[in-house]
């Protein structure tokens, strides 16, 4: 007999805003940062964060339903995973993808629609600015954007350091290094790597710093320049994270021949993004992150680990090889 037909499941996704938007305004009020110190009752959690009293409340046991926090004797704590990712003090935070998408993406995609009939940007593009040029001219938005790539990250980045052979080689470079979470996370793990990572000229302070707060400046270097006009360095193992999604396909092919390039014979290039499943059927953050794509840049496009092994192997690469990392994320690693 077929299941009987219920509403259930397009109501919580036609509704997901409401908890999205809970948890986002959670993180811009640091509400967890706040409670990894200690417990706090509902009436002095309002009055810390500034809050009215009058749905403070309700916003704190909707965060316990959502499951981002706890509620035993009448106080408030974070769930282990919160207490892990969501509080700024620890280095494990990854709220930095999800402030920025609260301060812009959240409103961007209200326009979906129109992007999806346009196919164009939907955000500061609309206005004739340009998503990059705005982000690199403001310090303070730059560097906000890169914590944010090493929260959106982590979890890969820390699979990452376990998962691949990093005993075989002994040079590494990650291209678009951002603030330098996956390096950090690999240098960590692996002493005897040497390397750096390569960025535009403007993310070196904030990779220096970064690096330096790991004791890790000694092994590896900021390397300035543009992957586009520029030759990529050369090191044993080359990695792109959440590169090559940004571009349309040329682009794509463009920089794996430039990492072709770069490598050694023997040497591996990783890609990692939140690889799209291979039957476009099971990894929903896959295709909604190719849609964010759409909303924030002209050409770009998520893809399955068989579209980049199809694009690696007309690069010239010998081996590729799809691995799983961590929530939707998995990692192409292509031999040369």
């Amino acid at each position: 007999m077929p299941p009987i037909p219920t509403p259930e499941k397009i109501m919580q996704l036609g509704m997901a805003f409401w908890g999205a938007k809970t948890l986002l305004s959670a993180v811009e009020l640091e509400v967890f940062t706040v409670l990894a110190k200690h417990p706090l009752d509902a009436d002095t959690l309002q009055q810390q964060l500034c809050l009215h009293p009058r749905s403070a409340r309700d916003f704190f046991d909707a965060l316990v339903a959502l499951g981002m926090l706890e509620r035993h004797g009448g106080k408030y704590s974070n769930t282990s995973d919160a207490d892990q990712f969501l509080d700024k003090a620890k280095p494990s935070y990854i709220g930095g993808f999800l402030e920025m998408s609260n301060a812009r993406l959240y409103r961007f995609w209200g326009s979906l629609t129109e992007g999806l009939k346009t196919g164009k940007p939907q955000n500061e593009a609309k206005e004739g600015g340009n998503f990059f040029e705005t982000l690199y001219s403001d310090p303070a938005k730059l560097k906000s954007f890169l914590q944010s790539m090493t929260g959106i990250s982590m979890g890969a980045s820390m699979a990452i350091a376990r998962k691949f052979p990093w005993a075989k080689y002994q040079t590494y470079v990650d291209i678009g290094s951002a603030q330098g979470g996956l390096i950090a996370q690999v240098a960590k793990a692996h002493p005897h790597l040497t390397g750096g990572g390569f960025d535009l000229p403007l993310t070196g302070t904030i990779f220096e710093e970064y690096l330096a707060s790991f004791g890790l400046s000694d092994r590896f270097k900021f390397i300035p320049g543009d992957f586009f006009h520029d030759p990529l360095p050369h090191a044993d193992v080359l990695s792109m994270g959440h590169i090559l999604h940004d571009w349309d396909l040329a682009q794509k092919r463009m920089l794996l021949k430039k990492a072709y390039d770069a490598l050694p014979a023997g040497g591996a290039l990783i890609v990692f993004e939140a690889l799209i499943d291979d039957e476009r059927r099971e990894n929903a953050f896959g295709l909604l992150m190719s849609l964010n794509m759409l909303i924030e840049l002209p050409g770009g496009f998520d893809y399955t680990g068989a579209d980049c092994c199809g694009w690696m192997k007309e690069t010239g690469f010998r081996e590729m090889r799809v691995e799983h990392l961590a929530g939707p994320d998995s990692m192409v690693i292509g031999i040369k």
